[in-house]
């Protein structure tokens, strides 16, 4: 008696099943499963089976409270690490582990948001798709600002364009042809050398001072050079052409070649004003970007207020610049300025460099 009760309640079941209208999305089932569990599911949110099937049927999929238990062991047999809560109140399915964890996806805004050379839309843009790597919850603490004193974020979108050119140049052994462009006195990019395309062998690309420098061959000049990635523009990859300047760059230390290049300083921030001729007007925005006080002067040249960190390193980078470059005030940097100046010029006293041979 009690087997016939089971098989009718067999033929009932089964009867209603192949009743149940089946959508185009019922063959998706396991994956619209997956995608909730990524979604909806975390430590703290569970769904049970009646909350899961719930859930599908937004996406026109019915489901039993059954089949979800077996399509949930299929996930788990497939590698997934999907845990069941056992609780009277909130308990149920959470996937456990994703590819990344909440503190390495936090360290990946971070480092987006704090990224010079990533512009302000498409910092918006990756940081939303990192959001999407974790829950609909903990995707909520990732919505936050990394402040970083003195950021100067890019505007040219097509950066990422054009590293992924150069690396696809490099792989292919191709040099690379492209326009430059560079700062005027009006703080507008303009094209170098009145648009001529420069004609270079790609070898590397640095990652120096929050920015990528192209390193490579200028078969013109017969010599390695740099060049400002977010700078370049109507790049072309030069095919059935082959890279020149191996024995050159074969000879480059391109760690050390990039710190000898690209200077760095550091040090108690100050509102500098300097003079300087209104071609290095370029070398001013780069540094300290476009909303930099600047404005022109008589006799070709151009006042830059700017705010710097002022130190050993600050005023070795304004020597660097040459000798039409004066700090106008404040007067106390100025006179720190002559100071570290006579300083070194007391280094190379005859009585000193004698004194210091003799240690």
């Amino acid at each position: 008696m009690q087997g016939c009760k089971e098989a009718l309640r067999f033929l009932f079941e089964m009867e209603r099943i192949l009743n149940m209208p089946k959508s185009a999305n019922q063959k998706l089932k396991l994956l619209y499963l997956l995608k909730i569990f990524h979604e909806k599911t975390d430590e703290n949110h569970c769904l049970s089976a009646a909350e899961l099937a719930g859930e599908l049927s937004a996406y026109d999929i019915r489901a039993e409270r059954k089949s979800i238990y077996d399509d949930v062991e299929c996930l788990i047999q497939a590698g997934y690490d999907i845990v069941y809560v056992k609780a009277k109140k909130g308990g149920g399915y959470y996937l456990a582990s994703r590819e990344f964890e909440l503190p390495e996806l936090k360290l990946l805004v971070d480092a987006v948001q704090a990224s010079r050379f990533i512009t302000q839309k498409k910092s918006r843009e990756l940081i939303s798709k990192i959001e999407k790597l974790a829950g609909p919850y903990e995707g909520k603490q990732l919505q936050r600002q990394v402040y970083v004193a003195g950021r100067v974020k890019t505007e040219n979108e097509s950066i990422y364009y054009n590293v992924d050119r150069i690396h696809h140049a490099i792989q292919e052994n191709a040099p690379i042809s492209f326009g430059y462009l560079e700062w005027n006195v009006k703080k507008e990019l303009q094209p170098r050398r009145e648009g001529k395309d420069y004609r270079i062998s790609p070898w590397a690309l640095a990652w120096q001072d929050e920015n990528y420098y192209l390193v490579g061959y200028d078969e013109e000049a017969e010599k390695i050079k740099h060049f400002r990635v977010d700078k370049m523009n109507r790049i072309a990859e030069l095919t059935g052409q082959s890279r020149k300047g191996m024995e050159d760059f074969g000879k480059l230390d391109v760690a050390e070649y990039t710190n000898r290049t690209f200077g760095m300083f550091g040090g108690e921030p100050e509102t500098v004003t300097l003079r300087l001729p209104s071609h290095m007007v370029g070398i001013v925005i780069d540094r300290f970007g476009k909303d930099t006080d600047i404005r022109p002067l008589e006799d070709g040249f151009i006042s830059a207020r700017i705010s710097a960190a002022v130190s050993g390193q600050f005023f070795g980078w304004v020597t660097g610049l040459g000798r039409g470059v004066t700090i106008l005030s404040p007067a106390r940097v100025r006179q720190d300025y002559l100071d570290y100046l006579e300083q070194i010029k007391t280094g190379y006293d005859e009585n000193e460099i004698e004194r210091q041979k003799k240690g």
